[in-house]
């Protein structure tokens, strides 16, 4: 495995720079246009063949330290029960937005592995064609807690709106099933390490 980015992470010595790119799979590339051309996001980022090729297409091509798993922060939302899509030219649609402490409560409990299985088996699927260690991400409570509030895209903190204040008990209440969301995909999905 070629682990110059894990090294530097640690802080141990490397022979160069490691690099990785802020939206390295993406619409500059040719295969990713080509995919998009025929599926929308949410299906890229649902059907693990797509998804790892997306991901896989700047390593191959740029040479990079890591991949970047190709997915969207707004995947959890389907495991929670909650209705969205992702409109194009709009961004993440919730047509029911989440304003309350009953609509919290109402929530499914997340299982990333019954909600989101996609997500695992495309990591497992990069992982048998790369040597690159594999960068995830995941939403932060807020956004995942603010997204659905808000109903849709949004630019800074227009995130709460609708929720409750942050440290009001309605707030902290919101992003409990969110923020579970990336527990138990990433440790078990391949054969690499998870920084914690």
């Amino acid at each position: 495995m070629r682990d110059r980015i894990l090294r530097a992470l640690k802080g141990e010595p490397v022979d160069t720079r490691p690099i990785w790119l802020m939206r390295q799979a993406g619409r500059y590339l040719p295969g990713y246009r080509a995919l998009r051309a025929r599926h929308s996001i949410l299906e890229l980022a649902r059907t693990p063949e797509l998804a790892a090729e997306v991901t896989l297409e700047p390593v191959r091509r740029f040479d990079v330290d890591a991949g970047v798993v190709f997915a969207d922060i707004t995947l959890p939302f389907a495991g929670l029960g909650i209705d969205f899509s992702i409109d194009p030219g709009v961004g993440p649609v919730i047509p029911r937005p989440i304003r309350s402490r009953e609509q919290v409560d109402a929530l499914t409990p997340f299982d990333p592995r019954a909600s989101v299985p996609f997500v695992a088996e495309a990591i497992r699927r990069f992982c048998d064609a790369s040597d690159r260690p594999l960068i995830g991400f995941a939403g932060a409570p807020f956004t995942l807690a603010g997204l659905p509030g808000g109903g849709g895209p949004f630019p800074g903190v227009r995130a709460g709106q609708g929720m409750d204040v942050p440290g009001s008990r309605g707030f902290r209440s919101a992003p409990g099933p969110a923020r579970r969301h990336d527990r138990g995909v990433p440790a078990d999905a391949g054969r690499r390490r998870r920084l914690d």
